[in-house]
């Protein structure tokens, strides 16, 4: 069983940064992949990111490539979003979420705990 926390979401300007960051507790937190979704009004979760165990390797949606950076520190047992030039189609609650294996890191329905979610809100 593991436990995630997010937090670092609020309103910002279009073009503006935000870095969301998800702690996680309970068990060992290098012994899973994490990965960053997130959900808007109506619409479905979708993926944001992923990063394997060691952080050697991320993937990223193709609307996010070069945008945000997923990050992560197995020492502090936390997951980063490092998100630049938000958009106001970037506005939803962003959720961090765990898998044990590195298959279909995209899909939801592979992750096996997921976090409350917290508020991304770009106005223009």
């Amino acid at each position: 069983q593991v436990q995630l926390v997010e937090s670092g979401g609020g309103l910002v300007q279009a073009g503006g940064s935000l870095r969301l960051s998800c702690a996680a507790s309970g068990r060992t937190f290098s012994g899973y992949y994490m990965g960053w979704f997130r959900q808007a009004p109506g619409k479905e979760r979708e993926f944001v990111a992923a990063i394997s165990w060691s952080g050697g390797s991320t993937y990223y949606a193709d609307s996010e490539k070069g945008r945000f950076t997923i990050s992560r520190d197995n020492a502090k047992s936390t997951v980063y979003l490092q998100m630049n030039s938000l958009k106001p189609e970037d506005t939803a609650v962003y959720y961090c979420a765990a898998k044990f294996g590195p298959s279909r890191v995209s899909d939801t329905t592979r992750y096996n705990y997921w976090g409350q979610g917290t508020q991304v809100t770009v106005s223009t």
